[in-house]
């Protein structure tokens, strides 16, 4: 297509493309909507809501101000399980919060896509079936300011430190200290 037929297309276009922007705008706002309903009117108002979160069990969840939420999140919680969030966090695309425990991400934490925080694990009882076993559950906290990084599992009793950051798809295990840099599977720290 020659450059010149390109952009008379573009201009012809123009016009739909300012409805759709305008519908998108329209489609975060009842994502909002959704989502303070859903949670009981406790959503703050300056949250950016890109799409409504998939939502499973007790919804025992706190949601600090200034969050950006991206399409596709996962947020369960379960018997005692919580999940509270501080202000100003960034879960992108896909992030999945699964806690029968409790989960706590405070202010300013980010989590690249496709993470996983899951602070319990099936038991393995013998001569029953793994789905029926039950689970254990184990705190996850993560401090101010950590950066998770695409794709990271987070495992229970975990607890990552102020300033971490938590190279893409390494499994965390263990606990991180603040301010260091941990990478791989285990994650292990590379810097401090």
């Amino acid at each position: 297509m020659s450059y010149v037929i390109k952009k008379i297309l573009v201009k012809a276009l123009s016009p739909f493309a300012l409805v759709i922007n305008r519908l998108d705008a329209l489609r975060r706002l009842w994502a909002n909507a959704r989502l303070n309903n859903a949670l009981g009117g406790s959503l703050h108002p300056s949250a950016v809501v890109l799409s409504m979160p998939e939502l499973h069990g007790t919804r025992r969840i706190e949601l600090g101000e200034n969050l950006y939420l991206y399409r596709d999140l996962y947020l369960e919680t379960q018997e005692e399980g919580r999940i509270k969030i501080g202000d100003d966090v960034v879960l992108s695309r896909g992030v999945h919060l699964v806690a029968f425990a409790e989960i706590i991400l405070e202010d300013g934490v980010m989590m690249g896509e496709y993470s996983s925080v899951r602070d319990a694990n099936h038991r393995v009882i013998p001569g029953s079936s793994v789905r029926h076993s039950g689970h254990l559950g184990r705190p996850i906290h993560i401090g101010r300011n950590a950066w998770i990084g695409r794709g990271v599992t987070i495992l229970g009793g975990v607890s990552i430190g102020e300033g971490a950051v938590i190279g893409a798809n390494a499994v965390v295990t263990k606990n991180i200290p603040a301010g260091a840099v941990a990478v791989g599977i285990p994650a292990r720290v590379v810097r401090s």
